[in-house]
């Protein structure tokens, strides 16, 4: 039997899983788990260079390698953050020797599921892994086993499943339309086989469906009014989860909805889903936007900055074309970047003040000014300031809606600035303010954060042919 890249991205992970449940210690998981990472990354970065042959249960395409290669580098740099924020929280009593066994089994689980949401090329094993991926992240939010971590894990746990129940349901539709044309049997959930077909399918199964599978895989997203789950995982989670939740799982529901998307957008009868992404995404930048105001919570505010964002990027998607398309791949790349390498620094920040109220941590920019800049830098990339990446793809998202929709560019830049103004009020207080709290020196691994932060700038004055020409043409993909 012989093994290829698409291979690779799912046995090294799942192999890994296997050995770090087995080994004890800290030391040494920690580096494993970060080499494991870095394998992954490295063999999905093949997947451009060899094509690996793809079947009735897995596929590779132009769009799952942009998703892959993005949540395989991003875990990566999670990985190496995580080995010295898992070291303190263990040094300071906050998590027990025995559970970083878990914590790094878990870790590469998590890995592994959301590889296999993206390769698969079965609605239904799609929807397995995505179902895998929740159920992992709700025990390692509730690893530090204090009433506000079971609880935010509870509410996670409940929250989720009615979510992925929903796309169940959605999914079982899709398969009942498919039946009819394409008959019974796994090639009724292939997603190659129901491409190829979709133009014949009953297009009021198609509507009910992608309603269910809006509302479904749109609570994984985040997106209001499903987000409750969102903030509170945050919030009692260990950072580097927070770090995944917000750069990569969401990206994997949102993924799972574009199939969908794309697979009604070849049926001439259906409705067009455009419209109900669109409104969906505007409601969750606005709501969002407002919300940031309200915050008294560090990790709880940057929640509140992610579920604007995936707003944004749905928003955009909803728009369709190829230059909103265009827009909605680089936001959520450059939001991926930004939003983990802010949660390093605020992982950091927690870790040396002890807490995650705002108002315990002023002045850090004179306290420990390293980090205090590093968490300036990512606010002013997260709130679209030229020159980094997220303005630019901002400006092309307001851009392509202007010339659709010139009227709902009006909210869009409304919840944008709301947004802009929340974020820098609560960074005055905790960058300039007064100095509070500790002034121990703080242990923190700054590579992964300022490696994101480096991208993000960089992205925002130039953007090498080849991924223009790669992004380009997965919105052609997307219609």
């Amino acid at each position: 039997m012989t093994f290829d890249a698409l291979d690779g991205v799912l046995l090294i992970p799942a192999a890994s899983a296997c050995l770090l449940a087995a080994l004890p210690g800290y030391r040494l998981t920690s580096r494993l788990n970060m080499l494991a990472a870095f394998l992954t990354f490295a063999t999905a970065c093949s997947l451009f260079v060899v094509e690996p042959t793809t079947g009735s249960y897995l596929l590779v395409d132009d769009l799952n390698k942009v998703f892959i290669v993005l949540t395989t580098f991003v875990s990566f740099t999670t990985s190496a953050f995580s080995a010295s924020y898992i070291g303190h929280e263990i040094e300071i009593g906050r998590l027990k020797l025995g559970y970083v066994r878990f914590y790094h089994a878990m870790y590469q689980v998590l890995m592994f599921a959301m590889n296999l949401a993206l390769v698969a090329n079965n609605i239904g094993l799609m929807w397995v892994a995505i179902e895998l991926a929740t159920l992992t992240t709700v025990l390692m939010v509730g690893i530090y086993r204090t009433h506000e971590a079971l609880e935010a894990a509870w509410k996670y746990f409940i929250l989720g499943s009615v979510g992925i129940a929903l796309a169940l349901f959605g999914t079982i539709l899709i398969y009942m339309a498919a039946l009819p044309v394409i008959g019974e049997g796994p090639n009724a959930m292939v997603w190659t086989i129901l491409v190829a077909h979709a133009a014949r399918f009953d297009p009021d199964l198609l509507n009910v469906a992608f309603v269910f599978l809006l509302l479904g895989y749109g609570t994984k997203v985040g997106l209001a009014p499903l987000h409750a789950w969102l903030p509170d995982a945050h919030a009692e989670g260990p950072t580097p989860i927070s770090a995944v939740l917000s750069g990569l799982l969401l990206n994997v529901a949102l993924y799972a909805l574009l199939r969908f998307k794309m697979l009604l957008a070849l049926n001439p009868i259906a409705i067009a889903p455009g419209p109900l992404m669109v409104t969906m995404g505007l409601i969750s930048a606005i709501f969002a936007a407002f919300m940031l105001y309200r915050r008294r919570d560090i990790k709880r505010m940057f929640a509140y900055s992610s579920i604007e964002h995936m707003g944004i990027i749905v928003f955009a998607f909803g728009v369709g074309g190829p230059l909103a398309n265009f827009a909605g791949l680089l936001h959520m790349t450059m939001h991926s970047l930004t939003k983990s390498a802010i949660f390093f620094a605020v992982g950091h920040i927690a870790q040396v003040k002890g807490s995650q109220k705002i108002s315990d941590l002023s002045g850090l920019t004179v306290t420990h000014p390293v980090l205090g800049w590093g968490l300036v830098l990512g606010v002013i990339a997260i709130a679209g300031l030229p020159p980094l990446g997220i303005f630019m793809s901002e400006f092309l998202v307001v851009s392509s809606a202007f010339a659709r929709q010139p009227w709902l560019v009006l909210f869009l830049v409304c919840a944008i600035l709301v947004a802009l103004g929340g974020l820098f009020i609560k960074l005055n207080t905790i960058a300039f303010g007064e100095p509070r709290g500790s002034t121990a020196p703080s242990q923190a691994s700054y590579v992964p954060m300022f490696a994101h932060l480096a991208i993000v700038f960089v992205a925002g004055i130039y953007l090498p042919p080849m991924l223009v020409a790669g992004f380009e043409n997965v919105a052609r993909l997307l219609g």
